[in-house]
């Protein structure tokens, strides 16, 4: 009751002084009326278009029509025999129990069942192409896209790269398709603004706001291994189901395809793909479904550092060389230090290994190497990594 009467006190207040500006006013308008009209000017609240006026608004209404949402499924089968419950003609108390010999087991009939996922991604071309995860679409069946105008059409997956974790599937139909324009994620600087945008849990066109954290972070620093990838680092929210939506800057323009998310400790971190890394994996997909990863084979990792506290020397260390490769052809050896590729010093073996795959398959490469006092130029020519894995 004591509430009720207070805010009593305050409303009455208000509208006593309420009172006393109208009476102001009229009175000055009798006196003055230019006064009276820039009085009224200051007081008009600004339009509501300008007052709800947002650079993540912006952006996403530049882009948000082409990030969409995609629904696989396929079919599993598993075996299980008719009439038991699965592992019980294994038990050997019940084989013994009703006589079964060891080779009586009944034959299982297989079964099915549909298994069914969601994730995201992002029309980059009017021909309906679209940018997203190889693993939101690894061995689906079936591919239904979603798009935010409610159209929902099938699609087909024209190429993947599981090394890169990306796909391109183009839409079936006619069109036509909203796109996102693409920008340059080599003009990234950690602290821009970085804004995701996806179907996280199934949730449509979900829009989280972050900034990037950092940049050219190795998968091997996450503890993935059998990818290669440089990942950018952001704190805007990405959940299951953000995999292959966009990642966008502040102008709408795409610098990322969503790729990773830290649960756990360390929770609420996420990863995205460089835009510049995935056009280029795109462009060898729609050309031949596959992409080529140029390979000299050789391990590497960090030059240690002189003494603790340290920062390490710049380079990367040749921890293990694969025989019958470019690098063991070349008379490269463990423990020799990579300094430079093309005349560029090499920082660390992320710099490596980016030097290389921007050389290209069967284009020779010049390493300068440390091996002990000396240093060396040796000349090598990558291979595809699946020539490489060859005997």
């Amino acid at each position: 009751m004591r509430i009720s009467q207070s805010w009593r006190r305050t409303a009455l207040g208000g509208c006593f002084v309420a009172g006393l500006l109208v009476v102001g006013v009229t009175s000055n308008s009798l006196v003055n009326p230019l006064r009276s009209s820039r009085s009224t000017a200051l007081a008009r609240p600004a339009p509501r278009s300008l007052a709800r006026e947002s650079f993540v608004a912006s952006a996403v209404e530049r882009s948000g029509p082409a990030v969409v949402t995609l629904e696989t499924a396929r079919t599993v089968k598993s075996a299980k025999v008719s009439g038991l419950p699965p592992g019980l003609m294994s038990d050997p108390m019940f084989r013994y129990f009703f006589g079964l010999p060891g080779g009586a087991t009944p034959q299982p009939q297989p079964q099915s069942r549909v298994q069914r996922g969601q994730g995201s991604g992002v029309l980059f071309a009017s021909e309906g192409l679209l940018l997203t995860n190889a693993h939101v679409v690894e061995n689906a069946d079936q591919l239904t896209v979603g798009l935010t105008d409610g159209r929902r059409v099938s699609g087909r997956v024209i190429g993947k790269d599981s090394l890169t974790d990306l796909a391109v599937v183009r839409l079936d139909g006619q069109g036509p398709w909203p796109t996102a324009p693409l920008g340059n994620s080599d003009q990234l600087q950690v602290g821009d603004w970085a804004i995701a945008v996806g179907n996280p849990f199934g949730l449509e066109s979900t829009v989280t706001l972050g900034i990037i954290s950092n940049l050219n972070r190795n998968v091997s620093q996450l503890g993935i291994s059998g990818k290669r990838l440089d990942l950018i680092q952001t704190d805007a929210a990405i959940n299951p189901g953000n995999s292959g939506g966009p990642l966008l800057n502040a102008d709408g323009e795409v610098i990322g395809i969503n790729t990773l998310v830290r649960s756990g400790p360390g929770a609420g971190l996420g990863f995205a793909i460089p835009i510049n890394r995935a056009r280029a994996i795109a462009k060898q997909l729609v050309e031949s479904g596959s992409a080529r990863h140029p390979m000299v084979g050789i391990g590497l990792s960090r030059v240690p550092a002189l003494s603790p506290g340290l920062a390490p020397p710049a380079g990367a260390v040749i921890r293990s060389v694969q025989p019958g490769g470019p690098a063991q052809r070349a008379g490269l050896n463990v423990d020799d230090v990579i300094v430079a590729i093309n005349g560029r010093s090499m920082a660390d073996p992320g710099e490596v290994v980016t030097a290389i795959e921007q050389q290209g398959v069967g284009k020779s490469v010049t390493m300068t190497i440390r091996r002990g006092d000396t240093t060396l130029d040796v000349s090598l020519t990558p291979v595809d990594i699946k020539d490489l894995s060859r005997p």
